[in-house]
């Protein structure tokens, strides 16, 4: 069973933004994906979020593309109400934050894949950067 990585809105916005140095990283990523050595899974609030950034820099058709073709490489969690419930009782500061939090747990997911480390400080599952994710692969000689 390929691993499930929760990707965090910021990087999938690296991704799809194309966003340097950070892209790297996640297009290789985004490759384990289609090739079906890992499973990206993602909130339905990163899809809003990385809509209404990419539609600030490029025309919004071509950010809806993007989109689509990014929800064919990745599984889309559910967000529900008891997860909104656990969010918003949550000693995690950041609400947004909170809600990645439970989606990932509730996935099943094996990391979290993030720039913003420090977010998910009280994670009970492992949190790494798209890097560090690759280098740990490199030394198990995956």
């Amino acid at each position: 069973m390929s691993k499930r990585l929760f990707i965090d809105t910021n990087v999938m916005l690296d991704l799809l933004g194309e966003r340097a140095p950070f892209y790297e990283p996640i297009a290789k990523i985004a490759t384990l994906s289609e090739k079906g050595i890992v499973t990206m899974v993602v909130s339905p609030i990163s899809f809003a979020t990385v809509n209404y950034f990419l539609s600030k820099f490029e025309n919004s058709v071509i950010a809806r593309e993007k989109l689509r073709k990014f929800s064919i490489i990745s599984d889309i969690c559910v967000l529900n109400e008891q997860t909104i419930e656990k969010g918003l009782n949550s000693s995690i500061k950041d609400f947004e934050d909170a809600l990645q939090y439970f989606r990932a747990t509730e996935s099943e997911c094996d990391i979290i894949i993030t720039r913003n480390g420090k977010d998910f400080k009280k994670s009970l599952i492992p949190v790494m950067t798209a890097d560090e994710f690759l280098n740990s692969l490199k030394k198990n000689n995956y």
